[in-house]
């Protein structure tokens, strides 16, 4: 469902922490989302990298709050312990569909990991919002949807956005469905009923909408 070429990576750019932190500094970025793609060619599956970039942010723009968007790290020993280490402000991991899709739409994940490692960060560092997403128009169910989201606080997960699946390119997987405006103030209405911090929820919400005002909500700020 997304946009990037598969293949094997070259080697990380050791100079890379440095640079984003720098970047981060000179634009005065009150929160920045760090992401990246999979590197399960890594041994902890990018987990060190992300921690590098967090420790370099704190000393460059230590006002910055940082909101991590990471892959599941290939299900990687101590990956998740290091990222708990660098003590980031939020822990964003998405589950992306409902598990009935996985195996089209997200291949080589597993539903149940996922949930496992959002709850594991939460028990290791209960004190910073954990936050994940979901994409509607792949073919799943409003009762679908619901279920995930249950599934979601069953798990400790803070915060939530749902938004409608574009296809990139003809060859992505096709919309299933345009989902009505309605639906999605639904599924707004169920999050806080379930209690969730925060949600984002509408047809053009992504992964790092308004993510700054979502952590201060979350973060109580």
């Amino acid at each position: 469902f997304c946009n990037v070429a598969t293949g094997k990576p070259g080697a990380l750019n050791p100079h890379e922490p440095a640079n984003i932190a720098e970047a981060v500094g000179k634009l005065g970025l009150s929160h920045v989302v760090v992401t990246s793609v999979d590197r399960d060619d890594l041994d902890d599956g990018g987990a060190g990298h992300f921690a590098e970039v967090i420790a370099a942010l704190r000393k460059a723009a230590p006002a910055t709050t940082i909101e991590i968007l990471t892959p599941d790290f290939l299900r990687k020993t101590g990956a998740i312990e290091t990222v708990v280490a660098a003590r980031p402000d939020v822990f964003n991991h998405n589950l992306e569909t409902v598990p009935r899709l996985y195996k089209e739409a997200r291949p080589g994940s597993d539903y149940q990991f996922s949930l496992k490692l959002l709850k594991k960060f939460k028990a290791l560092f209960p004190q910073v919002p954990t936050k994940s997403g979901l994409m509607v128009g792949l073919g799943e169910t409003d009762e679908e949807i619901l279920a995930v989201m249950r599934d979601m606080r069953a798990h400790q997960i803070d915060m939530l956005t749902i938004g409608q699946y574009l296809a990139p390119s003809s060859a992505h997987l096709t919309v299933k469905r345009y989902v009505h405006p309605d639906t999605f103030n639904m599924f707004e209405a169920e999050a806080y009923a379930m209690g969730f911090k925060h949600a984002a929820v509408g047809a053009m919400v992504r992964s790092s909408y308004h993510a700054d005002q979502q952590a201060e909500h979350a973060l109580g700020m």
